[in-house]
């Protein structure tokens, strides 16, 4: 098993001003709903996602204008390096998601990880999850802090994790969440999204649905869904939150391991006692997996994706 992350850290008063976020949030309006990684290719015009929003403002190849904000928050950055006792830190992604009539909770996970020359664009996603829960890749691991910046309070939305290990019971950050932000190692530590709302049931939108501000002055944000406006609501009662993330490294000595030493697709195959020319086998992923199971939580809510 990897070693796991300490307690984040909350910051309180993130930013000076957070009608610069709020600004922000309509510059880079619409957003679309989440849920493409557990159902790819749906029906475009089928109604299957939670009124779960989502948008990239950083990432490897785009930055969108004004994301600077907390892409390069000097807060961040102090309290990553005291956090993982590191002297560099690169910011590589800012994205924000909108949240709203939720009856269940969020899926409970750790984020995906990264390895030196092993990431997304050219692993499989189930194997990166399989290097982590192996505990076989640590050397290799590129450590990544995370940031959860909350603009509001809601009904219900709190975060639920586990600092102190998936067998041990989960705390909240909930209540008080206006301009704070839990900063840690998301990859390292379960956590979940509590439902959001008062409301019973969860309206589902089709994967085409739009979100964004209808009436600038008065607050107010909806979603178009087909042709229609199926929801609309002052943009305080929606939970909304920045994520941030950024690679840590100890130091230069250590950033410059993990960009010389990239592992090869063959080698991570040979230390799982797998065959990489099988990855694409359903049969051979089982296999694989359950030999290096990841854990859930006992005491994990049940989630409004789960099948």
């Amino acid at each position: 098993m990897p070693h796991l992350a300490p307690p984040p850290i909350l910051l309180t008063d993130v930013l000076d001003e957070v009608g610069d976020a709020v600004e922000l949030l309509a510059r880079h309006a619409p957003y679309t709903p989440l849920g493409g990684w557990y159902n790819p290719g749906a029906d475009p015009t089928a109604k299957t996602r939670p009124m779960w929003f989502q948008n990239d403002w950083v990432h490897d190849t785009y930055t969108a204008p004004g994301s600077e904000l907390f892409l390069h928050h000097p807060d961040y950055i102090e309290a990553t390096k005291a956090y993982f006792d590191a002297e560099i830190v690169e910011p590589h992604s800012v994205y924000v998601n909108h949240m709203m009539a939720i009856d269940k909770a969020g899926p409970c996970h750790t984020d995906n990880p990264r390895f030196a020359g092993r990431d997304r664009a050219n692993t499989p996603m189930w194997v990166l999850r399989t290097m982590f829960w192996s505990g076989l890749f640590d050397d290799e691991a590129i450590p990544q802090a995370t940031a959860i910046w909350w603009l509001n309070d809601v009904d219900g939305g709190a975060l639920r994790y586990w600092p102190d290990g998936w067998d041990e019971p989960a705390v909240e950050h909930g209540g008080r969440m206006t301009n704070t932000a839990l900063l840690g190692d998301n990859h390292g530590m379960f956590h979940q999204v509590c439902a959001v709302g008062s409301g019973s049931g969860t309206p589902l939108v089709s994967p085409s649905a739009e979100l964004g501000p209808v009436d600038v002055a008065g607050g107010d944000w909806a979603i178009s869904d087909l042709g229609e406006q199926v929801f609309r609501a002052p943009l305080d009662e929606i939970r909304v939150s920045v994520l941030w993330k950024a690679d840590v490294f100890r130091d230069e000595a250590h950033r410059v391991q993990l960009r010389d030493q990239p592992l090869s697709l063959d080698a991570v195959a040979e230390r799982l006692g797998a065959d990489a020319d099988r990855f694409d086998d359903p049969d051979h992923q089982a296999e694989i997996v359950a030999r290096f199971p990841e854990p859930r939580p006992t005491d994990a809510l049940p989630s409004v994706y789960d099948r």
